[in-house]
């Protein structure tokens, strides 16, 4: 059973920059790693993805400001985001899949808020 446990939310103020750190426990290396975010009475959407070979996806509204990155040895997945924006305000969550056709796992989520 694949297990996340995220760290590193927080309360910053806009423009400020945040690093999420997730570690997977379980079969790991895992397929692919990611994070996802859901604001309040909003769905669940893709933040950044990252296979364990090192490729990228990232949703249009966080490119260029946020750094998806791995780390295969330690099973750790990091978001680094950079020039926060209220609109970020949201609970993150970090995801991953065992293979490529496969359902997510879920981490508990962290909360991160940014005041303007």
């Amino acid at each position: 059973q694949v297990q996340l446990v995220e760290s590193g939310g927080g309360l910053v103020q806009a423009g400020d920059s945040l690093r999420l750190s997730c570690v997977a426990s379980g079969n790991t290396p895992l397929y692919s790693m990611g994070w996802h975010r859901q604001a309040p009475g909003k769905e669940r959407e893709l933040v950044a993805t990252i296979t364990v070979t090192g490729t990228t996806n990232y949703a249009d509204p966080v490119k260029g400001r946020f750094t998806i990155s791995r780390d295969n040895a330690k099973n750790s997945v990091y978001l680094q985001m950079d020039s926060l924006k209220p609109d970020d305000t949201a609970v993150y969550y970090c995801s991953a899949r065992e293979g490529p056709y496969v359902g997510r796992h879920w981490g508990q989520g962290t909360q991160v808020t940014v005041s303007s």
